[in-house]
């Protein structure tokens, strides 16, 4: 996806771009509508109100979490898939936004479905190298990483060599600055599991840093 096209565009008749079921991914209990305080008058009979706010709402999103998603998706390990993890999770927002418990969920929904995606594609990655001998496109790894600050790129392999759980929780507090809550939402899992992961994660992390210097 460039970063001028806009979701609604991607998100009509989308299907998983990992080959898994939607199932698979993260999901609210209460139901929420969007209120409806758009004018009447400017809009066209037969129109939803709530679909009106609900497409003006995915414009923003997009335009302010696009970049940031797809360093996170980087940085997970999706590598060149990181474009189409990000594009999937915005259809998953867009056809479940009735689902959120409120519209400032959204933000918090978006990087939880990207967790959920890319933890998928390495286990369908790990999956095929049983089988046979799959190996990432270098040149493909090197265009998905130069997204990414200097200083991030200086530790991508680092994180690579992680358990899946401890990059996540490393990625989240350390690259998106979230609170441990946050990540815990992002995670599916809790706070505690989340304190531990981060250290061990920290640890791991500062040994094979170490050993590379």
């Amino acid at each position: 996806m460039r970063k001028t096209d806009r979701p609604r565009r991607r998100t009509r008749g989308c299907t998983t771009v990992l080959g898994e079921q939607a199932s698979g991914l993260p999901d609210t209990a209460d139901a929420s509508a969007l209120p409806a305080d758009t004018d009447p008058a400017d809009t066209a009979p037969g129109v939803d109100l709530r679909d009106v706010e609900r497409e003006t709402a995915m414009i923003r999103l997009f335009d302010g979490q696009h970049a940031q998603l797809v360093r996170l998706a980087v940085l997970l390990g999706a590598d060149q898939d990181a474009e189409d993890v990000v594009a999937e999770a915005f259809c998953v927002l867009h056809s479940r936004w009735y689902r959120l418990r409120a519209p400032q969920a959204a933000a918090a929904y978006l990087r939880s479905v990207v967790c959920n995606l890319v933890r998928m594609r390495i286990r369908r990655l790990q999956v095929s190298r049983r089988h046979a001998d799959v190996r990432l496109d270098p040149v493909a790894s090197a265009e998905a990483t130069a997204m990414l600050h200097e200083d991030q790129r200086q530790v991508v392999d680092a994180l690579e060599g992680l358990p899946t759980r401890q990059r996540e929780a490393l990625v989240l507090r350390y690259w998106m600055d979230l609170r441990e809550r946050e990540i815990a939402e992002a995670m599916g899992i809790s706070t505690g599991a989340v304190k531990s992961h981060i250290s061990r994660g920290m640890h791991a992390l500062s040994r094979a840093m170490g050993i590379r210097r």
